[in-house]
This record gives C-alpha cells, structure tokens and sequence, in this order.
C-alpha cells in the first residue's frame, strides 16, 4: 500500500481532523521530550559529581542524540511500507530502560549507555508520532505538526524545571522518579496505536477513492536543491539551539554568578518561549505559505542573538524569550514543506529532518564543548550568535504553494 493512493476526497479529509488523537500524541510528545530534556538539565549535578569536562559532557550529547537520530530515517523508511501501530510504546520502553540505568549510572561509560537507551527510544518516537498526527490531521498538516510539536517543545521546557525541582536538590538517583511519565505515555500510546490500527483498516477499505495528491511539478535535481536548503537551515537552527539548551546554564553561572537552579529557571524561560512559538509556524504556513514563515523563523531571530552576547542578566532574559519564539515556528514549517516536495514518503522525510535536526545538535554540543574547553563560554556565545544570519538562504527555495490538486 503507498499512502499516495490510498486516501479519501480531499473535501472530506478536511473536515475529518481527529482532534483527540492530536492532543494524546502531543500529550505523549510532552512527556517524551520532558523526559528527553532531562539528559542535559542534569549536565551541572553530574558534571560535578563525576569532575567532568566540557567535552565529556559534549560527547554524553553527541550520544544521546546520535541514538536519537541515527535510526529516525530507517524508521520512518520502514513504517512508510509497513506502519507498526505499537512501535511508539514500544519505543517508549527503551526509554523507559534508559531512565533506570541513568539514575544508577556510576560513572561516565554508565551514563553514555544510559542517554544511548533514551535517544533510541526518542529515535523509534517521532517519525511514526509524525505519521500518526499526519493521519490525523484531515488535511491541515501544518497545523497538526504545530499541535504534535507544541507537546514536544512543551516538555522540553518543563524538563529542566523538574530538575531543579528535583533532580538539583536531590541528586541523580531521583532520576528514577521520572519512569512514571515514561510508563503513562506507554499506555496514552498504546491506546493511540489501536486507533492508529483502526485507522489503516478503514483506509484500506477506501482504496480506489478520489485522491488528494500534493504535485509540486519539480524536476528532481530541484527537489534534492531544495532539500539541501532545508537542511543547511536545519543546521543553522539545531546548532545555535545546541549552544542554548546544553550550555546556557553554564553561561549564567559563568557570566552573571547565578546559582544552578536561577540559571535552570532561565532555562526553562528560553524553552517555554520556544513551546509557545511552536504553534505559530504551522497553521500559518498553511494559511500563508511555508516559505515565508522558513524565512522569517530563521533570520528573524539574527537581531536578537547578536545582542545577547552583550546583554547583562536582565536583557538576557528579555532576549531569550523572542529568541525562542521566532526560532521555533520554523520546524513545523519545513517539515510540512519537505513532506509536499516528497508526497508519499511521510514517515522517510519526518525521519530524515528529525534525525537530521537531532544530530546536528549533537555534533553541535560536541564541537562548542571542545571550543568552550579551548577558548570560554562566553566566546561561544559570540560565534553562535552570527547562525541565524544563515537564513537568507530561504529565498533560493522554490515557491510551493498554490500547486496542490483536490
């Protein structure tokens, strides 16, 4: 079965939008990533338990989230043929193994295990969670994507709140405590999976209804041209986030003398600013086009990560809220954009800029913890700041919109 000829009149999936079934997997995103998040909220706690560098704590990244996007293509490859109902409670189980390794973990060869487990369940996570809001989403896929990302980016910025909360006054152990948000999901998951298996039943019932196709009349070197733009914008977008979620904790308490838990406040601020500019991107782009919003989220956030660098404490909370709102409205966006110049392959393009998106932070919290290592924190933040002036390449991208057929 291809799902580009297996879907029912256009007219109709649109008013179809399983709204319940878009709140559980972004309930479920939220307690995914919270849990996800929790990896480098405990980066100050185990840094000075176990005298670790910046580049050890860069390589626990570079772990954690090469488990979690190594795999994410091969999964969405796979499930585009052969969709796995269950395969997101079941990914939810390595992370669940993870977590209990983590709170027990003794040393740092333990932990790198610990943060593998939990990146592979992360990497099973997303590209099915993508198809499954897809499949809900009635034909409004950027505004399921911001719904299915709003619980992801939701999570993240409760995560290092929860450990200052918990993790920071009462150690690693208490790490363990988190197994109950991974055993809820499992069961919200399960559930989801057998609406999921409801879902393909019918779907296949309908085979031979009129198609709703998105033909985007490209030739195939312009495609992979466009592609290739995307991710360079991933790139851009994931390494300066990878300067803000694993090292501007350390950067407050390097630069402004604050204690471990004000700089996990700040944060939290900078991660809940991002949860609430996940929502913008996608509906917007479904109103307006993909490539404006792109453009924008991206270079839009220039002006503000060049002051940062030269803000003092409270600008730098100012700053990091529009920073974080604007940064974040692009992901939704160049998914959906991606998924329309490859029509079919949902779970393929989810993976691929998910584990793309995952990986690039990785090897971008690997690369700034050695240069943190060889020059300062604060000069990181100095070269980072100059990122999202990669954006202006958004204008070589093709327009899209307007080529779709019902």
């Amino acid at each position: 079965m291809k799902e580009t000829t297996t879907i029912i009149d256009a007219k109709q999936v649109a008013q179809q939008t399983v709204f319940p079934i878009l709140f559980a997997i972004s309930f479920s995103h939220l307690l995914n990533d919270t849990i996800q998040s929790l990896v480098p909220a405990i980066y100050p706690v185990v840094k000075d338990t176990y005298n670790l560098n910046f580049s050890q704590i860069g390589l626990i990244t570079l772990t954690f989230q090469m488990a979690a996007s190594l795999f994410q293509p091969f999964v969405g490859s796979y499930t585009d043929k052969k969709p796995q109902p269950y395969s997101l409670a079941i990914g939810m189980g390595f992370t669940l193994i993870g977590l209990i390794t983590l709170s027990i973990s003794s040393g740092f060869y333990f932990m790198l295990l610990s943060v593998a487990l939990i990146g592979t369940g992360s990497s099973i996570f997303h590209p099915e969670a993508s198809r499954m809001a897809h499949a809900a989403s009635g034909g409004r896929r950027g505004l399921a994507q911001s719904i299915f990302q709003l619980g992801g980016n939701a999570g993240s910025s409760i995560g290092p709140l929860l450990a200052a909360w918990i993790i920071v006054p009462y150690g690693q152990f208490s790490v363990i405590w988190f197994s109950i948000i991974a055993l809820l999901a499992i069961v919200i998951l399960s559930w989801v999976g057998n609406w999921y298996k409801g879902y393909m039943v019918n779907l296949k019932a309908k085979h031979g209804s009129k198609l709703a196709v998105v033909s985007n009349n490209f030739s195939r070197n312009k495609v992979i041209g466009a592609i290739v733009i995307l991710l360079v914008l991933i790139f851009s977008k994931y390494f300066y986030m990878a300067s803000l979620t694993s090292y501007f904790t350390f950067y407050l308490i390097d630069k402004f003398n604050v204690s471990v838990q004000t700089s996990q406040i700040y944060l939290f601020i900078f991660l809940f600013s991002v949860a609430a500019g996940t929502l913008i991107g996608g509906p917007v782009g479904d109103r307006f086009g993909r490539k404006y919003v792109i453009w924008f989220s991206i270079l839009g956030t220039a002006p503000f990560a060049l002051l940062l660098p030269y803000a003092n404490l409270f600008w730098t909370g100012v700053l990091i809220v529009p920073i974080g709102m604007i940064l974040a409205s692009a992901f939704s966006a160049i998914l959906v954009y991606a998924q329309e110049l490859i029509p079919g392959k949902v779970g393929l393009v989810a993976g691929l800029f998910f584990g793309f998106a995952f990986g690039m932070g990785g090897i971008g919290s690997a690369l700034l913890g050695k240069l943190a290592d060889s020059t300062s924190i604060d000069y990181v933040f100095h070269i980072c700041a100059f990122l999202p002036l990669i954006g202006i390449i958004t204008g070589f991208l093709p327009n899209i919109e307007g080529k779709k057929k019902s």
